[in-house]
C-alpha cells in the first residue's frame, strides 16, 4: 500500500501545480489586457490631438497659399513687418504708453 498513497501524493501535486500555473498565466493575460487598454485610451488621446493640429495647420497653410496666389504680396509683407516684428517707416512716429506695467 505505500506505493499506491505515494503515487496519489504525486498527482495530486501535479494536479496543484496545474492549477497554480493556470491561474497565474489567467491573471498575467488579465494584466496584460489592462495594459494594452490603457496604452490603447492614451494613443487615440494623442492621435486626436495630433489630428486638431493638422487641422490648425492646414488652415494657416491654407491662409499662406491664398495670399501667396494673391497678386499684391507687399501688403502682406508690410502687415507682417509692422504687426509682428516692429518696424516703422522712417518718418513714421510711435508713442508708447509707459504708464501702464
Amino acid at each position: 500500500m505505500p506505493k499506491k498513497q505515494k503515487q496519489r501524493n504525486k498527482s495530486l501535486f501535479n494536479r496543484g501545480l496545474i492549477k497554480l500555473v493556470t491561474a497565474s498565466v489567467i491573471i498575467g493575460c488579465g494584466v496584460l489586457i489592462v495594459a494594452t487598454e490603457r496604452d490603447c485610451t492614451e494613443k487615440e488621446k494623442e492621435l486626436t490631438y495630433i489630428h486638431d493640429k493638422i487641422e490648425v495647420y492646414e488652415a494657416e497653410n491654407t491662409e499662406l497659399q491664398r495670399i501667396l496666389d494673391s497678386e499684391d504680396i507687399s501688403d502682406y509683407m508690410e502687415k507682417i513687418a509692422v504687426e509682428e516684428r516692429g518696424y516703422a517707416y522712417p518718418d513714421e512716429r510711435r508713442f508708447y504708453d509707459t504708464s501702464r506695467d
